[in-house]
């Protein structure tokens, strides 16, 4: 059994690292999230236009076009042809998420992201029971229920819906109704399944992990020798499943996470003491050498010292 097994999740990275450095990249995801909130809401608020829509299209800066592709690709699928305006902004959107990994949008961008983090964070605190887990393919299965919905209705279905598209209305309208159905994604991911909505049912998430599966920026595991088995990072991963690939690989197996479920959040990356991961990108296949045992027993020594 590991000797960290009683430690609070994050304590030997706390310790190893500081209250900033075993936090950089949660950190970082807040003030990405915060920004992209800001660029749409500066002017409906402040009168002050950076971008006009919201994120599932918008214009920026009066000139570039952004859509959100699952966005396009449900209007196609309505019967509604895309205009050269949208479908460069659906295609700018892609390719970037193409390079970054298509579930950053969940871990980076998303609004939605902070509720069920806050979820996952008080469920933790409060000792609750794991709860309900559909299968991680239900998403996919709601994702073409969307589609579907929107060949069926000749509309964008899933906005009507969408909590992300609900986070801005509530913003800038102050609309009850929006908040009530963030506060039920916030709710069942409390009290009914752990993680449930991001990891098991959005659509959303679901279209971008299949983005995801051909991005070229990744998490990687090269120290993965120096592993500690203390399991922090999978306490931490939305997507835990995608770490054991990675991680417990037999020797000479590659120490990408080459999964398209990755958020590339970095929440391993903080979490880890032993800083086994690292962003890097997908053909870095390099492991770092195994500790020798003399550099073993010296830091055993240091640490006895320290004691």
């Amino acid at each position: 059994m590991s000797t960290h097994a009683q430690l609070p999740v994050g304590f030997e990275a706390l310790e190893t690292k500081g209250w900033i450095g075993s936090r950089r990249y949660l950190l970082l995801r807040r003030a990405s999230q915060l920004f992209f909130l800001a660029l749409f809401l500066t002017g409906p608020l402040f009168g002050f236009w950076i971008a006009k829509g919201t994120l599932a299209g918008s214009l920026t800066l009066d000139f570039l076009p952004l859509a959100d592709p699952l966005v396009a690709l449900q209007s196609i699928a309505a019967g509604h042809w895309l205009t050269a305006t949208a479908l460069t902004g659906a295609l700018i959107v892609l390719a970037a998420y193409v390079l970054l990994g298509g579930r950053a949008y969940c871990a980076w961008v998303c609004p939605i992201n902070p509720v069920t983090d806050a979820a996952h964070w008080m469920h933790r605190r409060l000792d609750l029971p794991k709860g309900w887990q559909p299968k991680r393919s239900a998403r996919y299965w709601l994702l073409g229920t969307v589609l579907t919905a929107s060949f069926a209705s000749g509309t964008i279905a899933w906005e009507i819906l969408n909590p992300v598209t609900m986070v801005h209305r509530g913003l800038v309208f102050g609309l009850s109704a929006a908040w009530l159905v963030v506060a039920a994604v916030f709710l069942f991911d409390l009290f009914v399944s752990r993680r449930g909505w991001c990891g098991h049912l959005c659509p959303v998430g679901a279209f971008y992990g299949l983005i995801g599966k051909t991005s070229i920026l990744r998490v990687s595991a090269p120290k993965r020798a120096a592993c500690d088995d203390c399991m922090d990072c999978y306490a931490v991963c939305p997507e835990n499943q995608v770490i054991s690939p990675a991680l417990k690989g037999s020797p000479g197996t590659s120490p990408i996470i080459l999964a398209g479920d990755c958020t590339n959040c970095g929440a391993c990356i903080d979490v880890c003491a032993q800083d086994v991961f690292r962003f890097t990108h997908r053909f870095d296949r390099r492991l770092a050498e195994p500790p020798s045992q003399f550099a073993a027993e010296q830091s055993a020594a240091s640490l006895m010292h320290k004691e």
